[in-house]
């Protein structure tokens, strides 16, 4: 019987040499060897995180968050470094939502697909 951390830890090796992450990595390094980019870069990813726990925690997000927070956005998508970062980032993320359906395919066979229901 095939031992399944093996296998997970072998798709971990296979996820860190796929040119999805590769890209990503390029990409994280080249706005982090920028000041101003990381600067931007670490300005959007707190202000995403504060809101993401601020809904976590079922707190109101008042009109002039979200303001801010689509001002941020739009600053940091017209800079082309963190674009490409965030491009890369959701390449992956396709990816790893593609090897996540394949896994929990076994589950789905097992209990029905939702609309089979």
């Amino acid at each position: 019987m095939t031992n399944i951390y093996d296998s997970a830890y072998d798709l971990e090796k296979a996820i860190r040499e796929s040119e999805e992450f590769q890209g990503l990595k390029q990409a994280y390094e080249t706005v982090m060897a920028d000041e101003s980019a990381k600067t931007m870069f670490e300005n959007f990813r707190t202000t995403q995180i504060e809101l993401q726990e601020k809904q976590m925690q079922g707190q109101e997000i008042s009109e002039e968050e979200v303001e801010q927070a689509k001002k941020v956005v739009e600053l940091v998508q017209q800079h082309p470094d963190i674009s490409n970062l965030m491009e890369q980032e959701q390449r992956l993320n396709v990816l790893i939502n593609d090897v996540s359906k394949i896994i929990t395919k076994p589950l789905e066979e097992l209990y029905g697909a939702p609309e089979e229901q």
